[in-house]
Formats: structure tokens, sequence, C-alpha cells
């Protein structure tokens, strides 16, 4: 028997980056009180340290699901594999040319360039590393992604990122 509650272990863990920044940056505060310059300039980068790991803790929080969904994903040397119930695949990173947000942001659509189709569910097990790998795609903004998997009422479908090569074609193509 626990002497801490269920949920708010559940809770600890799901905030432990921001927590973990926020504390690196309180370190640093608290460091800052010395009378070295050097130390105050170290005290300094470490400050910055935690906010930045508070800040890419929110957006990873933010990225996540509170629910369980479907499937099992896995992130493994630039592939991404998906393993469902009744279906899966796998894609590799460098093959990536389309994502996509469908099913009113419930699954993540990916194309790779010979047309093959993985669709994801957001809150399948082990997504979470999902935002690492987005995070690597050519001219990804984040912030654009975590806004559209937050919507309030989000559209049945929204293309997320498309590769820079597919996107002048299809400019030409229009």
């Amino acid at each position: 028997m626990s002497l801490i509650r269920p949920e708010l272990i559940a809770l600890t863990k799901r905030w432990s980056e921001v927590l973990t920044g926020l504390g690196v940056a309180l370190f640093g505060l608290w460091a800052l009180q010395a009378r070295d310059s050097f130390f105050q300039f170290l005290a300094v980068l470490v400050i910055l340290t935690g906010l930045g790991i508070a800040i890419i803790g929110w957006r990873r929080l933010r990225f996540r699901r509170a629910e369980a969904g479907p499937g099992v994903v896995q992130v493994i040397e630039g592939q991404i594999s998906y393993f469902g119930p009744e279906e899966g695949g796998f894609i590799a990173l460098n093959d990536l040319v389309e994502l996509h947000l469908i099913d009113a942001a419930q699954t993540w659509l990916m194309v790779a360039q010979d047309d093959t189709r993985l669709e994801i569910p957001v809150a399948a097990a082990g997504s979470e590393a999902l935002f690492d790998a987005f995070a690597t795609l050519p001219e990804l903004r984040m912030q654009a992604l975590l806004d559209a998997l937050n919507a309030p009422e989000p559209p049945l479908a929204r293309a997320i990122w498309m590769h820079p090569s597919r996107r002048m074609r299809h400019l030409r193509l229009h």
C-alpha cells in the first residue's frame, strides 16, 4: 500500500519535465547569490537551462494525451512503427512527405513518398515519442502543431506539415 495517492503520482509523472526544469531554475536562482562573478555567470546559465527544460516540458505536456488509445507506437532510428489491434505499419521519417491530423484531432495521418499511409491514434501508448520525431521535420512549426492538437473545436481534417519539395509541386499544380 502506497502512502501517496495514485492520482498524485500520475499527475507528478505527467508534469515531471516541467517540475524538473523549474527545480533547476530555482537552484540557479539560489546559486546566483554567489559573490564571484564567474559563479554568478554559471548560475545564470543554470537558470536559462532550467527554463529551457521547463518550456520543452510544457510543450511535451500539451502533446501528451491523458486518456489511453489503442495500439503502441515506437520510434526507433528514424522509423515510426505502429502496432494496432486491427492494423499497423511503419514509415521512415526520411520518407515522410505529409502529416495530417484527422478525425477531429484524434488520429495522425502520415504519408510517405510512395503514398504509403499510416494512421496512428493520438492517444496510442508511446505516442509521446512522436513529439521528438516530428520536431526533426524541416520547416514544421511545433506551435502550430500543438495549437491544432489542442484546439477547442478541431476540424475533421487538418494538414499540419508538407515536405517543402511536395509543397512546391502542389503550388505548381494550382
